[in-house]
Formats: structure tokens, C-alpha cells, sequence
């Protein structure tokens, strides 16, 4: 099975009352335990990349790690996604190499400037087999390329939703509901709630349209323990409550973004290695482990949040 786009995942997801794993690459282990726990649950999966990532590990290394994994796990879909694209120019870039799906980040825009800039990327994603992803409302929070001020964030606003996918042609929209980027995501003592009522009313204007989460991190305690407890100093680092993903997966949400929880696996595999074997110094059995725990995370993601479990 060659890359596919989203287009019969959203539609699978959408009817089937679950949402697909939309899991941020960054180098060689992530990639393999992302798709190794896809391919033994057998779920769907896409592996994005941000900004930052294609700065990191260069845009040619990504797509060959990914269609890699293509060429292991013919028996599962896996779409290749760009994450947060600044600009027209970038997400052509992506068409251009292989991506089968882009997301056009211009949510920081005036509406109309979103909704030209949106276009002219569907237009050409579209000429050349791909899909696109859209943005309305604002996220707070900082990740890679992605910073916005807690007093910056807004809400998206259910009375622009049908104009803006009219007028554009997007093929699926991320909206701002309480998720956040980053591991610092909520203030300790306080009750997170995403705006579930948002949702809802999104939902209720784009009946069987895909919608998106960014900022979907739960932040899993048992990691953030290990980090501290071996030399770290996550002070405060809170999530979205898991539940609450749930609920919105079996509602319109066909895509949870998730980053931050692989990071700090990948982190307490790597810290704990290192006390544990202060005499190693071969990265392969250091990155071994933090990818047992980017594996992990994904399986837990997959059968309890997701839901995508058995549904490739």
C-alpha cells in the first residue's frame, strides 16, 4: 500500500465514532513506534511533521522514514501530513514532495486573509492529489513554531465555520475548543474542560464534516515522574484530560493531534537509561528505550482514546 491521503480515514472515523492518531514525527524511533503499535492494532495512523521538524531532521530524511514504514506495514493506511504550514509556499513544498495531506495554519490572520490563503492551498493540493486542513480559532500555547499568548487565544467562532469551508474548500478543520499546545497546558488545581458545546454546535452547521484537535496531549503523569525522578525538572506540566478526547472522538473529531506525550516518553526512557547505565554511551540502547515508551503512549492513544483499534 503506497501513502494515502485522509479522505477514507475521516470517512471511516466519522461513521464509526472514532478518531485517527495524527502522531508528530521528529526522527528514525519515533517513526518506528508509532507505526509498529499502528500495525499491531491494527489502526490507521498519520505521521506529521512540523516546521520544526523538517528544520531538524531535514524534509528528504522525513519522507523516506515515512514511506519506510509504508513499505513494513503495507497492511495499514498511513497518511503523511504536514503540521502547521506557515504559507501557501510551504505547503506547495509538501504537495511537491510526496506529503498527501497539508494543513494551511493561517488562523492568526484576519478572516478573509485566511480564507484567500486557505483557498489558493486547496486549489493546488487538490490539482495534485492531496488534501488540506484548515484552522479557525486560535490555540494557545508553545510548540516548535507555534507560540501563542494564553490572552491571544480564541475560540472558534460556529457562525464562520460554513463560510469558511464553503469559501475555501478545505477538506477538514481544526477548531479551538480548550486544547492547547505544549506540556503546560492548564494551571495546577484547576478543572480543564474543553468547550465541548463548540463541538457540538460545529458539528450541528457541518453535518459528516472532518473536524480536527491540535494541542491534544494528556501530559501522562507516570512519564512526567520518571523525567523528575531522574534528573528532570517538569514542574506544573498538565494535559487534556483523556475522557474528555474520547468523548470528542466519537462525536465529529477524525483527527487528534498528539506531540507533546511522545516527547517526554521519549525523555523518561532516555533519562532513566542513563541512571540506570551510567556507563553506556551507545545511542541505540538509550533511544531503544525511549522508543519502548513512544510505543507505548501510541498503544494506550490508539485503544483508549482513540479508538482506532482494529478499524484499518
Amino acid at each position: 500500500m503506497a501513502l494515502v491521503t485522509t479522505t477514507e480515514m475521516f470517512k471511516k472515523a466519522y461513521t464509526g465514532g472514532y478518531a485517527v492518531g495524527a502522531f508528530n514525527v521528529n526522527n528514525m524511533e519515533i517513526v518506528q513506534a508509532i507505526t509498529e503499535a499502528a500495525a499491531e492494532l491494527k489502526s490507521p495512523v498519520i505521521l506529521q511533521a512540523s516546521a520544526g521538524a523538517r528544520k531538524y531532521a531535514k524534509p528528504e530524511y522525513l519522507r523516506h522514514l515515512v514511506e519506510a514504514a509504508v513499505e513494513l506495514y503495507p497492511e495499514i493506511p498511513i497518511a503523511m501530513h504536514l503540521d502547521h504550514g506557515a504559507d501557501f509556499a510551504t505547503c506547495k513544498d509538501c504537495v511537491d514532495t510526496g506529503f498527501t495531506s497539508v494543513m494551511i495554519d493561517y488562523s492568526s490572520h484576519s478572516f478573509e486573509e485566511n480564507i484567500e490563503e486557505s483557498r489558493k492551498v486547496a486549489e493546488y493540493a487538490h490539482e495534485h492529489g492531496a488534501v488540506v486542513e484548515a484552522e479557525l480559532g486560535t490555540l494557545a500555547g508553545i510548540e516548535d513554531a507555534v507560540s501563542v499568548a494564553a490572552d491571544k487565544a480564541m475560540f472558534t467562532d460556529p457562525d464562520q465555520v460554513e463560510e469558511f469551508v464553503k469559501k475555501t474548500g478545505v477538506d477538514s478543520l481544526a477548531i479551538a475548543i480548550g486544547t492547547s499546545h505544549g506540556a503546560y497546558k492548564f494551571k495546577p488545581g484547576t478543572d480543564p474542560k474543553l468547550r465541548l458545546d463548540i463541538l457540538e454546535e460545529v458539528a450541528r452547521r457541518l453535518p459528516g464534516f472532518p473536524i480536527v484537535l491540535h494541542g491534544s496531549s494528556s501530559v501522562p503523569q507516570e512519564y512526567v515522574k520518571i523525567i523528575n525522578s531522574h534528573g528532570g525538572a517538569l514542574k506544573d506540566a498538565i494535559g487534556i484530560p483523556e475522557d474528555q478526547l474520547r468523548l470528542a472522538a466519537r462525536g465529529a473529531v477524525c483527527k487528534i493531534n498528539i506531540d507533546s506525550d511522545l516527547r517526554l516518553g521519549m525523555t523518561a526512557g532516555i533519562r532513566e537509561h542513563f541512571v540506570a547505565h551510567p556507563e553506556h554511551f551507545d545511542p541505540r540502547e538509550y533511544l531503544g528505550d525511549g522508543r519502548k515508551y513512544v510505543k507505548a503512549i501510541v498503544a494506550h492513544k490508539i485503544t483508549q482514546v482513540l479508538g482506532s483499534d482494529g478499524k484499518a
